[in-house]
């Protein structure tokens, strides 16, 4: 993961760890849903331990959805940062909500996620603060 790759959540934390305001996109209201990489990655490795006659879409992920501010309040949070919170306009082509339906998953794979959302920005956010300090 790079720290400028223009997603949400490694944009949130680089801003808010370079003390730099986050940035929101519309009201905040829209939600998402985020699935830490080691859930992942063990739900694609049941994937593809299944029958070949395991087939047909499945949708992995985390279906706890959360809005941008919350997402934001808890990176301001968990840096220990004051990051400011600025908002700007909402592109016409963003979704208002982002949540898969896992229950396939669970019922083939026996699978779902484990990893909490401020357990996997833990460390998202140590990795960050990792990678940024060895860019200075």
């Amino acid at each position: 993961m790079h720290f400028n790759d223009g997603k949400v959540i490694s944009n949130f934390i680089t801003q808010a760890l370079q003390k730099k305001p986050i940035t929101i996109f519309g009201d905040g209201s829209q939600t998402r849903s985020f699935c830490y990489i080691d859930d992942m990655i063990e739900a694609i490795t049941r994937l593809m331990a299944t029958a070949n006659d395991c087939t047909g879409p499945m949708n992995l992920g985390n279906p706890v959805e959360l809005t941008i501010i919350e997402l934001a309040e808890k990176i301001v949070k968990l840096t220990g940062t004051r990051a400011e919170i600025v908002f700007r306009p909402l592109p016409m082509d963003d979704p208002r909500q982002r949540c898969p339906d896992i229950s396939f998953a669970q019922q083939v794979l026996d699978w779902q996620p484990v990893t909490g959302i401020e357990d996997g920005l833990k460390e998202t956010i140590h990795y960050f603060d990792k990678l940024l300090s060895l860019a200075t």
